[in-house]
């Protein structure tokens, strides 16, 4: 009768400790809080006074401790090194081992920072004969070793806490994957940058009043999206457009570039079909942005339908060629050119804000507006204006002319109405 008393309540421990268990196998808590529930479930339901719960690495072959109790003197981490003889006999142990003093050498290495002999029992934490762990068991509280049933209840529980230690680590190397995947994504996104923008710098060789022009209105393209509230990878994109915007101008004679007086018919058909040319060059490349041949193709299109080479309006247009239409005209107005001089800062806002509801998608005006007030507070914190630009204007001046962006835009809708 004692002895089915004994039973029912190591019966009861074990369920118990299932139970303990299950939200270690959901994922409810984080696995440090679930690895000291289940070496505390695993201790009871056996009747362990100590005990240690290690998770194993590969590379390096290490057993790292989880969760300690009862062993104080155990640095933490606790660490186990194993050489592949250990690894194999782990694997292959039939259930929970009680070492024969001396035999510890079959099982552990005792090169780490824990002395095997503190442990009465192992128990194999394995996964389709994948070693993912190892629960080590102290002193137990009752007699000299742990009995048969004990060995058979640690048996079933290290089932269940090899699982939670498999979910954990697929889920660590998971992390661990999509964490290198995008530093991976991250340096090929701040080489291709870095790539593109030695590209640009080549594209505006031809005189030596566009230099920096392409470099320029990749920057100002992606100050614009980023004040539009774009993701970060539109906004790369949005730079790597402006970059390349003008490509197709490397076809154009360079003798146009440094023509003084207005373009004739022919030589104006000739700088405007770089748009065309650069469509063609780029549309034949597998770039991460979708839309950069349409930037290429139509950043001289305008939103009254008057722009080149498709006369497409702005609801034609793509966001992305809206706001590369915007940052072309402002660094073409801040810049100096053959047949005029370079307008400063405050003529250059107020004439986009003029011709703005003509001519260019509002809200990337408004986003180059937030982008320049930024800069005219602090300088030094939004380095949005290239260098070589004096800011001769104030934040209220910006908001000045936001507020007459906004009233041209509703005369603009309330004449269309």
């Amino acid at each position: 009768m004692a002895l089915a008393s004994h039973n029912l309540r190591r019966l009861l421990l074990t369920f118990e400790a299932l139970a303990d268990l299950a939200p270690t196998l959901t994922g409810e808590s984080n696995f440090r809080a679930n690895a000291e529930a289940m070496l505390r479930a695993t201790l009871h339901a056996v009747g362990a006074r100590e005990g240690v719960l290690f998770t194993f690495s590969e590379k390096p072959a290490l057993l790292t401790s989880a969760a300690v109790h009862g062993l104080a003197i155990l640095p933490d981490p606790a660490l186990i090194p194993l050489l592949p003889k250990h690894i194999y006999a782990l694997t292959r142990a039939d259930g929970p081992q009680l070492p024969a003093a001396g035999g510890w050498q079959n099982l552990l290495s005792s090169n780490g920072n824990v002395a095997p002999q503190l442990f009465h029992c192992l128990a194999p934490l394995r996964v389709r004969n994948r070693l993912v762990g190892l629960l080590a068991l102290g002193r137990p509280a009752e007699g000299v070793q742990y009995n048969a049933e004990a060995l058979e209840v640690l048996g079933l529980l290290a089932h269940y806490a090899a699982l939670a230690i498999q979910n954990w680590l697929l889920t660590q190397s998971l992390e661990h994957r999509i964490s290198e995947n995008l530093r991976l994504l991250a340096s090929l996104n701040t080489f291709c940058d870095h790539a593109l923008e030695a590209f640009a710098s080549a594209i505006d060789v031809k005189h030596v009043q566009i230099h920096g022009h392409s470099v320029r209105v990749g920057h100002y393209a992606a100050g614009i999206g980023e004040a539009l509230g774009l993701e970060a990878t539109e906004v790369s994109g949005l730079r790597s457009a402006g970059y390349l915007h003008d490509i197709g101008k490397v076809a154009v004679d360079k003798h146009l570039f440094g023509k003084p007086d207005r373009l004739d018919e022919a030589e104006f058909r000739e700088m405007a079909d770089h748009t065309i040319v650069g469509h063609r060059i780029v549309a034949g490349v597998d770039f991460p942005w979708p839309q950069l041949p349409e930037v290429v193709r139509w950043h001289h299109e305008r939103a009254d339908g008057s722009g080149y080479p498709d006369q497409l309006r702005l609801d034609d247009l793509p966001l992305q060629a809206r706001v590369v239409a915007v940052a072309d005209t402002f660094d073409a107005m801040i810049s100096e050119r053959p047949w005029r001089p370079a307008l400063d800062l405050g003529q250059a806002l107020s004439e986009m804000v003029r011709i703005a509801p003509q001519k260019y998608d509002v809200a990337a005006v408004q986003a180059l507006l937030i982008q320049v007030r930024r800069y005219a507070v602090d300088p030094n914190r939004s380095r949005f204006l290239d260098e070589r630009v004096y800011c001769n204007i104030s934040p209220a001046d910006v908001d000045n002319l936001a507020s007459e962006l906004n009233h041209r835009l509703n005369q603009s809708r309330s004449y269309q109405l």
